[in-house]
């Protein structure tokens, strides 16, 4: 489970500790959407991104990272006491949705995605729906600027043919604000130094 998860083979180390982290995640209701081992001098960086249906609290955050944590320090044996920084987040806007549940909690918004077999057809539209089938787009018709703009036309995708979606920001719009807590999650991760906190190991 690297920055790519689930388009790359993870190193033994990190899959090792998906295998412990991914149980205690679940339990508490979330999806484990990444883990990154990072080596950041004698220490190492776990960075844990979760996300559920209804949104992530800076709550939920602190949550996360006790399970996380006392797992962790459960299995310090197979860590090799060495030092490390537990981060725990949530998805930020640039997060590509490659599974059908990132659709689904980002119903609303608009997104640009690359459609067909080939990925070769680039559109630009708010999803509307998602179920068993695809995704249901609003997608805008291309125009020239200063043009009269021409309702979006409704196009249901079907999952082999929609690539990794990128959400687009939108400035304005009242729903938009969320996604701003969202960010500040990302940068106001809950922090915790383990095994040791004196930084035993080093």
């Amino acid at each position: 489970m690297s920055a790519s998860r689930g388009t790359s083979r993870p190193d033994p180390a990190t899959a090792r500790l998906a295998g412990w982290i991914e149980p205690v995640v679940g339990a508490a209701g979330y999806d484990l959407e990444d883990l990154v081992v990072t080596p950041a001098g004698r220490r190492s960086v776990v960075r844990v991104v979760v996300d559920r249906d209804r949104g992530v609290t800076l709550d939920d955050i602190a949550e996360v990272s006790r399970a996380v944590s006392a797992v962790l320090d459960e299995n310090d044996g197979d860590l090799g006491r060495s030092p490390y920084v537990l981060e725990v987040t949530s998805p930020g806007v640039d997060r590509p949705l490659t599974e059908p549940r990132h659709w689904r909690r980002n119903t609303g918004r608009l997104v640009t995605v690359s459609l067909g077999p080939d990925g070769g057809n680039q559109v630009t539209g708010r999803i509307t729906g998602v179920d068993d089938a695809g995704v249901t787009l609003a997608v805008e018709a291309p125009g020239k600027p200063g043009a009269k703009r021409r309702p979006p036309t409704p196009q249901t995708v079907p999952w082999r043919e929609l690539g990794a979606g990128r959400v687009q920001v939108e400035f304005g719009r009242p729903e938009d604000s969320h996604e701003d807590t969202d960010e500040d999650q990302n940068e106001d991760t809950d922090d915790a130094h383990g095994p040791d906190d004196d930084g035993g190991g080093e």
